[in-house]
Parts: C-alpha cells; structure tokens; sequence
C-alpha cells in the first residue's frame, strides 16, 4: 500500500488481505496449523525459501495482517507481535542481546519492567544500569563498550517525563548501541520515534492499540535486519500472540487516531483543572506549560497524550499514602484499575500497584512519592470527570 497515504487511512486500510470469499472486514483465522501441497511444500516452507503459513506460534494470517498495518503506522520495515507488552520486551532482549551485554535503562520506565532488567534478565548474564531519564549526560557517562541498547519509556510512566529521542539516537548511535523506545502511552498516532532516529519500537498493545480493555498484546517493530533475530526468539520460545487478540487490535487500530484525539483533549482539560484545585500540590501532564519538558513534548509528539498523574495535599494527620488513598476511594464512576488505554478512565496509586516491586529508595530517585496519583483519561464528559474528583476541590 501506498506510503503516501495519511494516517487515518492506513489505520482503516493497511495491512488488509482478503481471501477469496471477498470479505470487507479482516478474517480471523483461529486454527492452529496449515496444510501444505505436499512434502516439498512443507520442506520449502520450513526452511523459509518459500513464504507461507506453518503453525501459530510463529504464522498465522491474522497475526500478520495486525504486524504490516501496525508497521505502516509507525513507519517500520517490519513488527514481531508478542503475548503481552511484557513479551515484547523480553523478546526484544532475548533476541538482540547476548550474556555479558550491557543496557542502559531510564530509571521511570514501568514498575515490571524494572524488574524484569534489574532482576531477571541480570540472573542471565544481562548488565544494567539505570538513569535519570532526562539527564542525558548520565547516559553518556553510563555506556560502556558492550553496552548493546539504550532503552526508554518516554512519556514516562507515571510521571509523564519526556525524553529527547533526537538526541538519544544520536548518542546511541555514536556508541554503536540500539536506541529503544516504549512507545505505548503515545502509540503512533501521537509520536513516531523511528522518524525521530530511534531503532526499535515497543508496545504494549494491551492499553490504547486495543482501546476497551479486552485483550493482551505486544509488539516489536524495527528493520528487517533487527526483527529478524527477534522474530527467531518468538519461534522457538513461543511469546505469540493469539489471533483472536490480534484481530481485536486490528478492529482497535481502524479508530485509533480520533480516540488518541479525544483521550488528549480530556487529558488536557482535567489537567488544567486539577491545577487549580485546593487539594493538588503538583500535576504531571506534557501538554502543560508547567511540565519541565514541554516545550520538548510539543516538538516531539501531537499532543501530550492521555495519562496525568498528581500530587495530593495531605492534611493534618493524614499520610501521602492516605491521603491519595482517600481520593481514589471517593471517585465512584472512574475504574480503581492499574491497566491504561481504556475509553473509561482509570486511577491507581502507582507506589502501591505498579511499582509496589520497586523499592521504596528507588521509587524515591524516580520520584515517585506515596502520594502520586494517576489517571488515564478516557472518553467519558469532562464535567462528570471532574465531579468525581470533587473531594479535590474541598
């Protein structure tokens, strides 16, 4: 399909096959192996000189389907499709990586995948070392001459933290490092970070690429030359994912652009209120002034994206962890849910849940406090939004 197209276009279009039933809509193909001519055919597809569908775990129709649109809409020669977000990321390391590499690592990316760098991948052999995500001489003065990846979550979660990504694949690339970047709170509809010179691109299809909170999935995407290795890591150790989840995230994608839209100007909106409320001492959100990297935001992405996280004011007697507690346990319309990317808005208490496995000192430097709260804001009305923030304004 044209690479001329926009967008929106590429959502609704990209990546289609039909068979030869004609159907309009993409086909889910739920079964677990394919049939071949004959032996030859099967020794052919097998040793891949010939292209073709084999078993599930590494081929199916479907899955495909969801890998090219996906890849149009980042503007990558090629996607590997995983089980979850987490998936993507250990079959991006397990697939480029070797034992004794080194990766260096934002210290805000997400609570699990902190524990899957700094405890995990490090019992085999993997080297981390993890960094202010906005202080790039620390990552420069982190690499070292087996350091493999430089690997980022920007927009940060859940502080929202904004990272150069211009600027880090620049520096990964005169290191002879990959730059990696978690694009899973903006998706493509708001950031492109291979335009931006990044190399590899993750995501946790799970949130806004599905948009209704129904299924789990990830995705890697990059050239054809890097995908390669880490498509061979999804074969054999089957970090697939099913084609009825990649048929839902196709029929998530065809809207993905208006929702990403709609989910940024109720962010922005709440954000600002949340600003002005009595009970807020600090909102985090990149389509803010006040944000620290706003201006870098605007260049960067479309808009500030979804998620906002605060600051609430403890009054006396109260602790920060009580304090946000309280406003989480007043809200009774949004969703008490760690998960993201839903059309209905969520709050969580990140020291508690996301990053519980994180130690409190570690929590501590990536800032963190036990009285941060986060919402990812979804399609409901702004002013029903606020009204179940009310305990905010007293």
């Amino acid at each position: 399909m044209s690479k001329s197209l926009h967008f929106d276009t590429l959502a609704v279009r990209a990546g289609a096959e039909m068979t030869e039933f004609g159907e309009n809509s993409e086909a889910l193909f739920l079964n677990s192996s394919f049939r071949f001519k004959n032996a030859a055919q099967a020794a052919a597809r097998f040793g891949g000189s010939e292209p073709g569908n084999i078993y599930s775990r590494f081929t199916n129709p479907t899955v495909t389907m969801l890998q090219n649109k996906l890849a149009a809409l980042e503007g990558a020669e090629q996607c590997v499709a995983t089980s979850s977000g987490m998936a993507a990321i250990l079959a991006c390391v397990m697939g480029l990586c070797n034992s004794g590499d080194h990766v260096v690592a934002s210290r805000s990316i997400f609570g699990t995948s902190v524990q899957l760098f700094g405890n995990i991948l490090k019992r085999w052999g993997l080297q981390v070392t993890f960094v202010s995500l906005t202080d790039i001489a620390e990552w420069e003065n982190a690499i070292q001459a087996n350091t493999k990846l430089l690997f980022v979550e920007t927009p940060s979660n859940p502080l929202t933290e904004v990272c150069d990504i211009a600027a880090m694949a620049k520096l990964a690339h005169s290191k002879g490092a990959l730059l990696v970047v978690d694009n899973c709170f903006c998706t493509p509809a708001i950031q492109l970070p291979i335009k931006l010179g990044a190399d590899i691109v993750i995501h946790s299809a799970t949130k806004y690429i599905d948009g209704q909170g129904r299924c789990l999935g990830g995705a890697v995407l990059g050239s054809k030359t890097l995908m390669e290795p880490v498509y061979g890591f999804l074969r054999t150790a089957g970090v697939t994912m099913s084609a009825f989840n990649a048929w839902v995230f196709l029929k998530g994608l065809e809207t993905l652009h208006i929702r990403m839209q709609a989910h940024a100007d109720n962010a922005l909106k709440l954000a600002a209120w949340l600003e002005q409320q009595a009970g807020v001492q600090r909102v985090y959100y990149p389509g803010l002034a006040s944000h620290p990297q706003h201006q870098l935001a605007m260049r960067q992405q479309s808009s500030g994206a979804g998620i906002v996280s605060f600051e609430v004011k403890a009054k006396p007697g109260q602790t920060e962890q009580e304090a946000a507690w309280a406003v989480i346990d007043a809200t009774k319309m949004i969703s008490i849910t760690a998960n993201l990317g839903d059309v209905k808005s969520t709050i969580t208490h990140p020291a508690t849940t996301t990053h519980s496995r994180v130690t409190a000192e570690d929590r501590a430097i990536a800032g963190i406090r036990d009285n941060l709260v986060r919402i990812a804001v979804g399609l409901e009305h702004i002013d029903d939004l606020k009204a179940d923030l009310a305990i905010l304004t007293r």
